[in-house]
């Protein structure tokens, strides 16, 4: 193990294999469905959750975040492992819970070197981000510096998605139901933007087509380092992501590139078809 492990959660949608191949241990949320619950990426793998999610009559999901004793029961684990510090990940405190879990584990540990950064993303954007502190820590880079690049970097972090309805977004509490209804009744395509930790409208367009045509537009809008191309069970997300990736000013390397389906943890809240990218711009190049 490297002396400064890296954590994060289940808001990921990182795959278990990309992670442990990584070395990136992944925190599970909670998921349920009307009185069932489980948890994330343990007893409910993504693909079991998307089978839930489109079956006919199925309870709408929820989702909750896991608690400081689960937070603190994995630090301990990795210091056990061998790890001296921990640089911990994870999706934006205003959209979740699980930071402040994690948080109050920290605060348990206080003999421990544990940095807590807020990604002020969700999904891959704060996937990048895992990945990136992960070169870091195979690189020699103390904790502490690891935690400071991460809080510069999380800036160069640009999250779009074209939905193919607002009512995921509104059951799951995150826009209102009079925003929704607007869609609705326009019969638009929403795409969305995490920024800031916050879910704001990037735009709206009338076909899947032309969303998808607006989503390569706003991702390629500046040179990428890193590239996640999102999906929820949305065929032809390979034929969408070599459009992308043929527009990326200056091109890219494909090793820094991922196709990733959209877990139990986010899920609920854009719902099927729904495709869209996780962009690490190279720093500075979109303020240039």
């Amino acid at each position: 193990m490297s002396r400064v492990a890296v954590v994060t959660d289940s808001c990921v949608d990182m795959s278990p294999q990309r992670a442990e191949s990584l070395g990136i241990t992944i925190v599970p949320l909670l998921v349920n469905f009307g009185s069932e619950t489980f948890t994330a990426g343990v007893d409910l793998s993504t693909d079991e959750f998307w089978v839930r999610m489109t079956a006919p009559d199925a309870p709408f999901p929820t989702t909750a975040a896991c608690s400081p004793g689960e937070f603190q029961t994995t630090y301990q684990r990795l210091f056990d492992e061998g790890a001296e510090a921990i640089v911990s990940v994870h999706v934006a405190g205003t959209l979740s819970g699980t930071i402040k879990s994690a948080e109050i584990a920290r605060a348990a540990m206080k003999d421990r070197e544990i940095h807590i950064v807020d990604s002020m993303s969700a999904s891959m954007g704060q996937g990048v981000l895992a990945e990136l502190a992960v070169e870091m820590s195979r690189m020699g880079v103390s904790a502490s510096e690891i935690a400071s690049v991460l809080t510069r970097r999380r800036d160069d972090v640009g999250v779009y998605l074209a939905l193919d309805t607002l009512e995921y977004l509104k059951r799951g509490g995150r826009i209102s139901g009079a925003r929704a209804a607007i869609g609705t009744l326009l019969s638009v395509k929403p795409i969305i933007e995490v920024k800031d930790g916050q879910v704001e409208r990037a735009d709206q367009v009338r076909t899947k087509g032309k969303a998808r045509e607006r989503l390569v537009e706003l991702l390629c809008s500046a040179p990428i380092e890193r590239l996640s191309v999102l999906h929820t069970t949305e065929a032809g997300v390979e034929e969408f992501a070599e459009r992308l990736l043929a527009a990326v000013p200056g091109g890219i390397d494909r090793s820094k590139v991922t196709i990733d389906l959209v877990g139990p943890s986010v899920g609920p809240h854009v719902g099927p078809g729904c495709v869209g990218g996780v962009a690490l711009y190279v720093e500075g190049s979109r303020s240039a």
